[in-house]
């Protein structure tokens, strides 16, 4: 008999606290997801894939080519091209040559150097 009363017990506290609830959702995550190159491509933008970020062609930014900086160590090297997003990979870039160097800066600027030629790029990240 006592563990009737008990499973009638749980049954009944279960019923009520589930009755409590109002169906509404909250998502504590605090997490961002940073863009990726299929947010990028449809739209022909220049770009490539380093260290999993995302840096944009800056060359038209106002607040970019006003930057006064010092160029700093190499970051990387472009060792394949692509204008498919499942394609992209460390070193992928749609528009930059094979064998281009990315240089960071002091600044929020990058510089990937074609033919003695810097071109400003930015990391593009949420938030």
């Amino acid at each position: 008999m006592n563990s009737s009363k008990l499973i009638l017990s749980l049954i009944i506290m279960f019923v009520l606290l589930v009755g409590c609830n109002d169906g509404t959702t909250v998502h504590l995550s605090t997490k961002s997801n940073n863009p990726t190159p299929k947010d990028y491509l449809e739209s022909d933008t220049d770009i490539f894939l380093l260290s999993g970020y995302v840096f944009s062609n800056a060359q038209d930014v106002d607040w970019v080519k006003e930057l006064e900086y010092e160029l700093g160590e190499q970051i990387g090297e472009i060792t394949k091209q692509s204008e498919q997003a499942s394609q992209f990979t460390n070193g992928t870039a749609n528009k930059l040559p094979v064998g281009t160097k990315v240089f960071k800066t002091d600044t929020q600027a990058y510089i990937a150097i074609v033919e003695d030629e810097k071109i400003l790029y930015v990391k593009m990240v949420e938030g």
